[in-house]
Protein backbone atom coordinates (compact mmCIF):
# COMPACT_ATOMS: atom_id res chain seq x y z
CA UNK A 1 0.00 0.00 0.00
CA UNK A 2 2.76 2.16 0.86
CA UNK A 3 4.21 2.18 -2.58
CA UNK A 4 0.70 3.38 -4.31
CA UNK A 5 0.35 6.42 -1.26
CA UNK A 6 3.18 7.61 0.53
CA UNK A 7 2.09 10.92 1.84
CA UNK A 8 -1.95 11.50 2.32
CA UNK A 9 -3.86 14.39 4.15
CA UNK A 10 -6.47 14.06 6.39
CA UNK A 11 -9.01 17.19 7.13
CA UNK A 12 -10.93 16.61 10.22
CA UNK A 13 -8.57 14.66 11.17
CA UNK A 14 -8.55 15.00 15.20
CA UNK A 15 -11.66 13.94 14.75
CA UNK A 16 -13.44 10.61 16.01
CA UNK A 17 -13.11 9.17 12.12
CA UNK A 18 -10.48 11.23 10.88
CA UNK A 19 -7.95 10.48 14.15
CA UNK A 20 -8.39 6.50 13.51
CA UNK A 21 -7.47 6.80 10.23
CA UNK A 22 -4.23 8.71 10.67
CA UNK A 23 -3.62 5.79 12.68
CA UNK A 24 -4.29 3.26 10.37
CA UNK A 25 -2.44 5.30 7.63
CA UNK A 26 0.99 5.88 9.95
CA UNK A 27 0.75 1.76 10.90
CA UNK A 28 0.59 1.68 6.67
CA UNK A 29 3.95 3.29 6.42
CA UNK A 30 2.15 6.33 4.80
CA UNK A 31 3.22 10.03 5.61
CA UNK A 32 0.42 11.87 7.32
CA UNK A 33 -0.66 15.51 7.18
CA UNK A 34 -3.53 16.21 9.72
CA UNK A 35 -5.71 19.24 9.53
CA UNK A 36 -8.48 20.29 11.71
CA UNK A 37 -9.65 24.03 13.40
CA UNK A 38 -11.00 21.93 16.24
CA UNK A 39 -14.31 23.27 15.77
CA UNK A 40 -15.62 19.49 16.75
CA UNK A 41 -11.95 17.75 16.52
CA UNK A 42 -10.58 17.14 19.91
CA UNK A 43 -6.54 17.84 20.86
CA UNK A 44 -6.43 14.48 22.42
CA UNK A 45 -7.91 12.79 19.95
CA UNK A 46 -4.16 13.09 17.88
CA UNK A 47 -2.04 13.90 20.97
CA UNK A 48 -0.02 10.36 20.99
CA UNK A 49 1.01 10.85 17.03
CA UNK A 50 3.02 14.12 19.17
CA UNK A 51 6.65 14.09 17.56
CA UNK A 52 6.01 10.75 15.20
CA UNK A 53 8.57 11.11 12.41
CA UNK A 54 6.01 11.04 9.95
CA UNK A 55 2.96 12.57 11.06
CA UNK A 56 2.23 16.71 10.90
CA UNK A 57 -1.01 18.85 12.12
CA UNK A 58 -2.05 21.79 10.23
CA UNK A 59 -4.21 24.15 12.58
CA UNK A 60 -6.70 25.43 9.67
CA UNK A 61 -10.28 25.89 8.17
CA UNK A 62 -11.02 24.24 5.12
CA UNK A 63 -13.34 26.15 3.87
CA UNK A 64 -10.16 28.95 3.38
CA UNK A 65 -7.08 28.55 0.38
CA UNK A 66 -4.73 25.57 1.75
CA UNK A 67 -1.29 25.87 0.32
CA UNK A 68 0.90 23.26 0.65
CA UNK A 69 4.20 22.63 -1.55
CA UNK A 70 5.32 18.84 -1.10
CA UNK A 71 3.68 15.70 -3.43
CA UNK A 72 0.22 14.65 -1.62
CA UNK A 73 -0.66 11.43 -3.05
CA UNK A 74 -4.06 11.19 -1.53
CA UNK A 75 -6.74 13.70 0.62
CA UNK A 76 -9.21 12.00 2.80
CA UNK A 77 -12.00 14.94 2.76
CA UNK A 78 -13.26 13.84 6.52
CA UNK A 79 -14.20 17.57 8.02
CA UNK A 80 -17.28 17.93 8.77
CA UNK A 81 -19.38 18.21 12.50
CA UNK A 82 -21.37 14.62 12.10
CA UNK A 83 -23.44 14.08 15.40
CA UNK A 84 -26.83 16.06 15.44
CA UNK A 85 -26.18 18.18 18.43
CA UNK A 86 -22.71 19.54 16.38
CA UNK A 87 -24.19 19.87 13.50
CA UNK A 88 -27.41 21.63 14.93
CA UNK A 89 -25.12 24.04 16.63
CA UNK A 90 -22.92 24.69 13.61
CA UNK A 91 -25.83 24.67 10.40
CA UNK A 92 -24.01 27.59 8.29
CA UNK A 93 -20.47 25.72 9.29
CA UNK A 94 -21.51 22.47 8.64
CA UNK A 95 -22.92 23.85 4.87
CA UNK A 96 -20.11 25.50 4.70
CA UNK A 97 -17.17 22.49 4.84
CA UNK A 98 -19.49 20.55 2.86
CA UNK A 99 -19.60 23.01 -0.02
CA UNK A 100 -16.80 24.87 0.01
CA UNK A 101 -14.28 22.78 2.39
CA UNK A 102 -14.83 20.04 -0.38
CA UNK A 103 -14.39 22.42 -3.30
CA UNK A 104 -11.28 23.63 -1.91
CA UNK A 105 -9.98 20.35 -1.09
CA UNK A 106 -11.14 18.74 -4.61
CA UNK A 107 -9.10 21.93 -6.02
CA UNK A 108 -5.84 20.80 -3.70
CA UNK A 109 -6.50 16.95 -5.12
CA UNK A 110 -6.96 18.21 -8.69
CA UNK A 111 -3.52 20.06 -8.62
CA UNK A 112 -1.65 17.60 -6.85
CA UNK A 113 -3.36 14.39 -8.99
CA UNK A 114 -3.99 12.88 -5.99
CA UNK A 115 -6.89 10.24 -5.07
CA UNK A 116 -9.89 12.27 -3.13
CA UNK A 117 -11.50 9.94 -0.43
CA UNK A 118 -15.18 11.89 0.50
CA UNK A 119 -16.73 11.09 3.85
CA UNK A 120 -20.42 11.11 3.02
CA UNK A 121 -22.77 9.35 4.52
CA UNK A 122 -25.94 7.08 4.82
CA UNK A 123 -27.62 10.48 5.64
CA UNK A 124 -28.26 10.95 2.37
CA UNK A 125 -30.86 8.40 2.42
CA UNK A 126 -32.92 10.06 4.66
CA UNK A 127 -35.59 9.11 6.46
CA UNK A 128 -35.24 5.89 3.74
CA UNK A 129 -38.47 4.27 2.05
CA UNK A 130 -35.99 1.32 0.53
CA UNK A 131 -35.00 -1.07 3.42
CA UNK A 132 -31.97 -2.15 3.53
CA UNK A 133 -30.43 0.70 1.67
CA UNK A 134 -28.55 0.64 -1.69
CA UNK A 135 -26.12 2.91 -3.47
CA UNK A 136 -29.01 3.09 -6.12
CA UNK A 137 -31.86 4.75 -4.01
CA UNK A 138 -31.77 8.72 -4.40
CA UNK A 139 -33.32 9.08 -0.60
CA UNK A 140 -36.02 10.63 1.03
CA UNK A 141 -34.51 13.82 2.30
CA UNK A 142 -36.35 17.02 3.82
CA UNK A 143 -34.04 19.92 2.98
CA UNK A 144 -35.22 22.51 4.66
CA UNK A 145 -35.83 20.48 7.89
CA UNK A 146 -33.09 20.99 11.04
CA UNK A 147 -31.46 18.12 9.57
CA UNK A 148 -31.30 19.00 5.92
CA UNK A 149 -28.19 21.08 7.00
CA UNK A 150 -26.06 17.90 7.18
CA UNK A 151 -28.22 15.28 4.33
CA UNK A 152 -27.63 18.22 2.01
CA UNK A 153 -24.00 19.22 2.67
CA UNK A 154 -23.44 15.40 1.73
CA UNK A 155 -25.37 15.31 -1.06
CA UNK A 156 -23.59 18.37 -2.69
CA UNK A 157 -20.35 17.25 -1.72
CA UNK A 158 -21.17 13.89 -3.87
CA UNK A 159 -22.03 15.83 -6.86
CA UNK A 160 -19.20 18.36 -6.43
CA UNK A 161 -16.86 14.97 -6.46
CA UNK A 162 -18.71 13.15 -9.38
CA UNK A 163 -18.20 16.51 -11.37
CA UNK A 164 -14.70 16.83 -10.67
CA UNK A 165 -14.14 13.13 -11.78
CA UNK A 166 -15.92 13.94 -15.10
CA UNK A 167 -14.61 16.91 -15.63
CA UNK A 168 -10.92 17.06 -14.51
CA UNK A 169 -10.69 13.57 -14.15
CA UNK A 170 -10.07 13.53 -10.33
CA UNK A 171 -9.59 10.04 -8.74
CA UNK A 172 -12.50 10.53 -6.55
CA UNK A 173 -13.81 8.22 -4.14
CA UNK A 174 -17.00 8.67 -2.41
CA UNK A 175 -17.81 5.93 0.95
CA UNK A 176 -21.41 6.47 2.58
CA UNK A 177 -20.85 5.74 6.40
CA UNK A 178 -23.03 4.06 8.43
CA UNK A 179 -22.77 4.53 12.31
CA UNK A 180 -19.55 4.18 13.48
CA UNK A 181 -18.60 3.72 17.18
CA UNK A 182 -15.89 3.41 19.59
CA UNK A 183 -13.01 5.35 20.92
CA UNK A 184 -12.63 8.12 20.97
CA UNK A 185 -15.66 9.68 20.26
CA UNK A 186 -16.91 12.44 22.28
CA UNK A 187 -19.04 11.63 25.44
CA UNK A 188 -22.31 14.46 25.02
CA UNK A 189 -22.23 14.38 21.05
CA UNK A 190 -26.06 13.29 21.00
CA UNK A 191 -25.40 9.68 19.16
CA UNK A 192 -27.18 6.86 21.02
CA UNK A 193 -23.79 4.68 21.97
CA UNK A 194 -21.82 7.66 23.95
CA UNK A 195 -24.84 8.99 25.17
CA UNK A 196 -26.05 5.48 26.53
CA UNK A 197 -22.56 4.40 27.62
CA UNK A 198 -21.95 7.74 29.46
CA UNK A 199 -25.31 7.61 31.53
CA UNK A 200 -24.82 3.63 32.25
CA UNK A 201 -21.24 4.28 33.64
CA UNK A 202 -22.91 7.31 35.76
CA UNK A 203 -25.35 5.32 37.12
CA UNK A 204 -28.34 7.27 35.44
CA UNK A 205 -31.28 5.84 33.49
CA UNK A 206 -30.82 6.17 29.98
CA UNK A 207 -32.95 8.23 27.42
CA UNK A 208 -34.36 6.79 24.69
CA UNK A 209 -35.85 8.47 21.84
CA UNK A 210 -39.37 7.56 21.04
CA UNK A 211 -40.37 3.79 21.60
CA UNK A 212 -37.00 2.85 20.87
CA UNK A 213 -38.13 0.70 17.61
CA UNK A 214 -36.03 2.68 15.44
CA UNK A 215 -33.05 0.56 14.02
CA UNK A 216 -29.53 1.44 13.56
CA UNK A 217 -26.58 -0.31 12.25
CA UNK A 218 -23.27 -0.22 13.89
CA UNK A 219 -19.74 -0.52 12.80
CA UNK A 220 -16.84 -0.46 15.24
CA UNK A 221 -13.81 1.83 13.99
CA UNK A 222 -11.38 -0.37 13.45
CA UNK A 223 -13.96 -2.36 10.85
CA UNK A 224 -15.05 1.17 9.30
CA UNK A 225 -11.55 2.32 8.87
CA UNK A 226 -10.52 -0.80 6.94
CA UNK A 227 -13.29 -0.55 4.80
CA UNK A 228 -12.48 2.83 3.96
CA UNK A 229 -8.85 2.48 3.22
CA UNK A 230 -9.51 -0.21 1.14
CA UNK A 231 -11.98 2.05 -0.83
CA UNK A 232 -9.16 4.37 -1.27
CA UNK A 233 -7.31 2.08 -2.51
CA UNK A 234 -9.29 0.99 -4.97
CA UNK A 235 -10.59 1.58 -8.38
CA UNK A 236 -13.99 2.24 -7.56
CA UNK A 237 -15.63 5.40 -7.27
CA UNK A 238 -18.52 4.71 -5.60
CA UNK A 239 -20.61 5.34 -3.84
CA UNK A 240 -20.04 2.77 -1.72
CA UNK A 241 -22.10 1.85 1.65
CA UNK A 242 -19.07 1.29 4.70
CA UNK A 243 -21.16 -0.05 7.33
CA UNK A 244 -22.25 -3.36 9.44
CA UNK A 245 -25.11 -4.96 8.05
CA UNK A 246 -26.58 -6.16 11.12
CA UNK A 247 -29.38 -4.10 12.70
CA UNK A 248 -30.63 -3.66 15.80
CA UNK A 249 -33.40 -1.25 17.76
CA UNK A 250 -32.32 1.55 19.62
CA UNK A 251 -33.98 0.21 22.82
CA UNK A 252 -31.99 -3.30 22.30
CA UNK A 253 -28.80 -1.25 22.36
CA UNK A 254 -29.61 0.43 24.99
CA UNK A 255 -30.34 -2.39 27.43
CA UNK A 256 -26.99 -4.14 25.88
CA UNK A 257 -25.10 -1.79 27.42
CA UNK A 258 -26.57 -1.57 30.55
CA UNK A 259 -26.23 -5.10 30.89
CA UNK A 260 -22.47 -4.82 29.71
CA UNK A 261 -22.06 -1.44 32.46
CA UNK A 262 -24.39 -3.28 35.35
CA UNK A 263 -26.01 -0.50 35.54
CA UNK A 264 -29.63 -1.55 36.64
CA UNK A 265 -31.20 1.85 35.81
CA UNK A 266 -33.86 2.02 33.77
CA UNK A 267 -34.56 3.51 30.35
CA UNK A 268 -36.40 6.76 30.16
CA UNK A 269 -38.41 7.34 26.79
CA UNK A 270 -38.19 11.26 25.27
CA UNK A 271 -40.07 12.34 22.65
CA UNK A 272 -38.49 12.08 18.72
CA UNK A 273 -36.62 14.31 16.94
CA UNK A 274 -37.71 16.10 13.79
CA UNK A 275 -37.02 13.58 10.75
CA UNK A 276 -35.28 11.10 12.69
CA UNK A 277 -34.71 8.12 10.62
CA UNK A 278 -36.61 5.09 11.54
CA UNK A 279 -34.66 2.26 9.91
CA UNK A 280 -31.22 2.09 8.60
CA UNK A 281 -29.29 -0.51 7.41
CA UNK A 282 -26.50 -0.70 4.54
CA UNK A 283 -26.87 -3.07 1.75
CA UNK A 284 -22.87 -3.88 1.76
CA UNK A 285 -22.81 -6.11 -1.23
CA UNK A 286 -21.01 -3.80 -3.46
CA UNK A 287 -18.24 -3.28 -0.61
CA UNK A 288 -17.88 -7.18 -0.26
CA UNK A 289 -17.56 -7.90 -3.92
CA UNK A 290 -15.45 -4.52 -5.03
CA UNK A 291 -13.19 -4.67 -2.13
CA UNK A 292 -13.42 -8.13 -0.38
CA UNK A 293 -14.57 -6.05 2.71
CA UNK A 294 -16.82 -7.18 5.33
CA UNK A 295 -16.93 -5.98 9.26
CA UNK A 296 -15.75 -8.79 11.78
CA UNK A 297 -15.75 -7.08 14.98
CA UNK A 298 -19.53 -8.71 17.10
CA UNK A 299 -20.99 -5.76 18.32
CA UNK A 300 -20.77 -6.74 22.14
CA UNK A 301 -16.75 -6.97 21.45
CA UNK A 302 -16.65 -3.65 20.01
CA UNK A 303 -19.09 -2.47 23.06
CA UNK A 304 -16.81 -3.44 25.62
CA UNK A 305 -13.70 -1.54 24.19
CA UNK A 306 -15.76 1.41 23.95
CA UNK A 307 -16.94 0.96 27.48
CA UNK A 308 -13.75 0.67 29.04
CA UNK A 309 -12.32 3.61 26.90
CA UNK A 310 -14.96 5.65 28.12
CA UNK A 311 -14.64 4.38 31.70
CA UNK A 312 -10.77 5.21 31.82
CA UNK A 313 -10.98 8.66 29.62
CA UNK A 314 -14.40 10.14 30.59
CA UNK A 315 -14.83 8.95 34.13
CA UNK A 316 -13.16 10.51 37.38
CA UNK A 317 -10.96 8.08 38.82
CA UNK A 318 -12.65 7.64 41.75
CA UNK A 319 -15.71 6.87 39.68
CA UNK A 320 -14.03 4.33 38.01
CA UNK A 321 -15.51 0.22 38.84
Amino acid sequence: MSRLIQRALVTGGAGFLGSHLCDHLLRRGVSVICVDNFLTGNPDNIAHLTGHPRFRFIRHDVTQDLYLHEPIDAVLHFASPASPRDYLEHPIKTLKVGALGTHKMLGLAKTKKSRFLLASTSEVYGDPLVHPQQESYWGNVNPVGPRGVYDEAKRYAEALCMAYHRVHGVRVRIARIFNTYGPRMQKHDGRAIPEFVMAALRGKSLPVFGEGLQTRSFCYIDDEAEGLLRLLYSDCPGPVNIGNPAEITILDIARMILKLTGNRGRIVHKPLPVDDPKVRQPDIRQAKRVLGWTPRVPLETGLKNTIAWFKKNYLPRGARR
